[in-house]
């Protein structure tokens, strides 16, 4: 898939924790680390919004296109 998640970058800028950030957020820690790990293959806008509002930032800064490499 050609969106990345940057979820661990900005968390690491902010200095937040996967369970801070789970309480904040008001998501299971399960959840988070699929987010966190790029393993999610969709979002709510929902959490999206909480994750921003958390962290500070805009969704541009958790989300980016990467073209996938083609054989």
């Amino acid at each position: 898939m050609g969106i990345v998640i940057n979820l661990d970058v900005v968390m690491a800028q902010r200095k937040k924790g996967l369970t801070e950030l789970a309480q904040e957020v008001d998501i299971t820690m399960a959840n988070l680390s699929v987010l966190k790990n790029n393993k999610a293959k969709a979002i709510r806008f929902s959490t999206l919004e909480a994750l921003c509002k958390a962290l500070q930032c805009q969704p541009g800064d958790i989300l980016a296109y990467q073209e996938e490499e083609t054989e």
